[in-house]
């Protein structure tokens, strides 16, 4: 008599209901995964490069160049008491990383689409890594930004013990606009190619070439809608004593906060068709 094998259990594995994908505790619980999604991205961009990590530097720093060319030369830009190199820069080392990260967390889970279909993580990792990449550039080209204030002996002010948070917010805002642009680029393609051109918009509505003492007073808390200009006035601020974000900076906390949630939300519905869509 033969015996027919017995039949293995199957197991499914479904997302869950939640509203938001993912949590804190998850992605700490994957932070090993985490760190070398950075460190693979990082190797793939310095790869077969001629400068290598030299394009960190060299980036921001003919960005300020240029902008010292024409604004602070040319159109005669205030610059709140700072030599204008300086505070250009200043300006450029948190926006480059800014820039550098939307762009990247982009098209971060598009390029990642044969990692994703083949083993289940938090698909949130993936952006996540994108956008803390940069940071190494942004570090580099603080350490270049500190080398031309000894040149100009400038000083930090008194509120340098505020320059991490400032650097923080500029870490979520960036985060914010990937979660939302992430999953925009996976529905449709051509959300990648709007990015640069809105990227290009925003730098000039955030005050890297001009202060922020620019804009009226009246207007300074809808331009704090911008969490940028927050994180640049801020930055500027700890570092060269000049006005700084003042109130702006609790808008631009409640504006970051919200773009999170909504964005970790929008994220989650289309989590789902990520491998289907990419």
């Amino acid at each position: 008599m033969s015996t027919q094998p017995a039949a293995l259990p199957v197991t499914h594995i479904r997302p869950g209901t939640r509203a938001v994908s993912f949590t804190l505790g998850e992605v700490w619980h994957a932070r090993e995964l985490l760190y070398f999604l950075v460190l693979r991205d990082i190797k793939v961009r310095y790869k077969q490069t001629v400068l290598g990590i030299g394009w960190s530097v060299l980036q921001p720093f003919l960005a300020m160049v240029v902008f010292t060319i024409f604004f602070g030369r040319l159109a005669k830009m205030p610059s709140d008491g700072v030599p204008y190199p300086v505070f250009s820069l200043a300006a450029l080392v948190p926006w480059t990383y800014f820039a550098a990260a939307a762009a990247n967390g982009s098209a971060s889970l598009v390029g990642n689409q044969h990692l994703i279909a083949k083993v289940y993580f938090p698909r949130v990792l993936v952006p996540l890594a994108a956008v803390l990449m940069p940071a190494l550039d942004m570090l580099i080209s603080f350490g270049m930004l500190l080398v031309l204030m000894a040149w100009y002996h400038v000083m930090p002010s008194s509120a340098v013990m505020m320059l991490p948070f400032y650097a923080a917010l500029g870490v979520l805002s960036a985060f914010a606009v990937t979660l939302w642009t992430s999953a925009l680029s996976v529905r449709y393609r051509d959300a990648r190619y709007v990015l640069p051109f809105v990227i290009q918009i925003w730098l000039f509505l955030t005050p890297v070439a001009y202060p922020a003492s620019m804009v009226p007073e009246r207007w300074r808390l809808v331009y704090a809608l911008n969490p940028m200009a927050t994180v640049v006035e801020g930055f500027r601020g700890a570092l060269l004593g000049t006005p700084g974000a003042g109130s702006m900076t609790a808008v631009s906390v409640i504006v970051v906060a919200a773009a999170l949630a909504a964005g970790a939300a929008y994220f989650h519905s289309v989590e789902g068709s990520i491998v289907d869509l990419a």
